[in-house]
């Protein structure tokens, strides 16, 4: 839910609203603009802009932030080359790199009406367990269709290099830990080690979301039989989808996973009637006739990549980046997924870490 824009996350109106007008997305730019932002997530801005009795979304990347991992060019040419596909791409207006309109680029899209099933509104609702069932279900079957799409097809063939995209990531997110780092953590170490020497060497390739997770998709109503729409685009590449599947299941947590965890990754999933991780995979093997080998190896770099990404973040705000209070403990979510992580390579399993 949209609510009032943060301090110092603010949007120029005058200007924008010229830019929209020049763009043919507005007629007059005398018109009152009303500007709220999407508080959920950590990682690119997200503002809904009402306007001539139409809504339209803004989004751009963090106040502090370095293009790398915010590129809004390359987050709109995905959406570009996914509406030409895949009919659960919000559609997208105009993209710009020119700072002088809001301080940043950025790029306008359609809004989607519809749930979109964060912990917060998962409890609100008071959704009964048999309904998480089609949940999943519903879930499972857009994130099938997603790894389906032929991304030539639609334009996306030189999105990444999928030969070599494990062991690129896996080298990568290690340096990206140690240049984000503010203490020792010493179970990361082992961690990294770990996927280095355990990584697979053949998959296949698909384009894959990398932030696939429930309050990422649109539902269309409270039957939840219908995805109207994927979000968050950002990280989008061509690789192994299976790498994108351990993603999602690093965040799938679990009542059973304990309080600490269930906590540090607030999800709808620790509800009552959801499916555990090994179902969730299980189901995702039979939707798409994929085996799945390995799984601890998908699972624990999910879980890492997390760490990486909320320890970036709390970089920020340690150095003085940002001030945004959302962010002053992530380091213990860092320390979290990497303990998580090294659980999961000891016991051999992807539940039942503690």
């Amino acid at each position: 839910m949209a609510q009032k824009v943060r301090k110092g996350e603010e949007l120029k109106e005058e200007s924008l609203k010229v830019f929209l007008q020049k763009n043919q997305l507005i007629e007059d730019i005398k018109s009152e603009l009303e500007v709220s932002q999407f508080s959920t997530g950590f990682s690119n801005l997200t503002y809904l802009l009402k306007i001539e009795g139409k809504e339209l979304v803004l989004r751009r990347p963090p106040v502090g932030a370095i293009k790398r991992g915010h590129d809004m060019g390359r987050e709109f040419k995905v959406l570009s080359g996914l509406n030409e596909g895949f009919p659960k791409a919000p559609k997208v207006y105009v993209y710009t790199e020119d700072m002088d309109i809001i301080g940043a680029s950025f790029y306008v899209m359609e809004k989607i009406d519809g749930i979109i099933l964060s912990a917060r509104e998962a409890k609100k609702r008071q959704i009964p367990p048999e309904d998480f069932k089609t949940i999943a279900d519903s879930w499972l079957n857009t994130f099938v269709e997603l790894h389906a799409l032929d991304y030539e097809s639609v334009g996306l063939g030189d999105l990444g290099r999928p030969n070599g995209y494990v062991e690129r990531q896996v080298l990568n997110w290690g340096k990206q830990y140690l240049k984000a780092a503010t203490e020792e953590i010493p179970v990361a170490h082992g961690v990294m080690q770990w996927l280095d020497k355990n990584q697979p060497k053949e998959y296949s390739h698909s384009l894959i979301h990398n932030d696939y997770k429930y309050d990422n998709v649109v539902f269309k109503d409270d039957t939840w039989k219908e995805v109207r729409a994927v979000l968050d685009w950002e990280m989008c590449t061509l690789g192994d989808p299976l790498m994108d599947l351990g993603m999602s299941i690093a965040y799938w947590s679990m009542a059973s996973d304990g309080g600490m965890i269930v906590k540090g990754l607030p999800s709808p999933t620790v509800m009552e009637g959801n499916p555990g991780r090994r179902e969730i995979v299980e189901m995702y093997a039979q939707k798409s006739g994929r085996s799945i080998d390995n799984l601890v190896f998908y699972y624990a770099f999910g879980l890492f990549k997390l760490a990486v990404i909320v320890q970036q973040i709390y970089y920020r705000y340690h150095h003085g980046k940002t001030s945004d209070e959302r962010f002053k403990d992530l380091n213990k979510a860092t320390k979290l997924f990497c303990t998580m992580a090294w659980q999961s390579i000891q016991k051999n399993r992807i539940e039942k870490l503690f």
